[in-house]
């Protein structure tokens, strides 16, 4: 039976992202803040930084919030250092999420030349045929 390798870095940054969820929902005070999502977290081999991304509404102004999570940059660490035990805890870097926006402004796009939806409702139109059949529902 082969055992699968384990990942440190993937692990870390599982329990990273999963922690830094948690105090930024609940323990982060600065209302800058409010209104963001974790996105991905990723640590280096030597799990001595961390780079997390975050989003959140079109109307959040990006770099106040990225300088409130900067100012409580040192109060995230010292809660995960207390919360997940690592011989160092890593030094977070924040970054502002751009994919959700991106892949928004692609949709709509698609939307507007007519391709977005189409597959979708081929797909629901199928199981109404069945139901017109007479078959299904006798």
């Amino acid at each position: 039976m082969a055992r699968t390798p384990f990942d440190r870095t993937a692990r870390v940054n599982s329990l990273l992202r999963q922690v830094l969820a948690e105090l930024l929902e609940f323990e982060v005070k600065d209302p800058r803040t409010r209104g963001l999502t974790l996105t991905d977290v990723e640590v280096t081999g030597d799990l001595r930084e961390a780079k997390v991304y975050v989003c959140g509404p079109p109307e959040l102004d990006r770099e106040a919030a990225l300088a409130g999570l900067k100012r409580a940059s040192g109060f995230l660490r010292r809660e995960v250092g207390n919360r997940i035990r690592l011989r160092a805890t890593p030094q977070l870097h924040f970054f502002y999420d751009d994919s959700l926006d991106y892949g928004a402004r692609i949709e709509a796009r698609l939307r507007d030349l007519g391709l977005g939806d189409a597959a979708g409702d081929e797909d629901a139109a199928e199981p109404d045929e069945a139901d017109d059949d007479g078959s299904a529902g006798s």
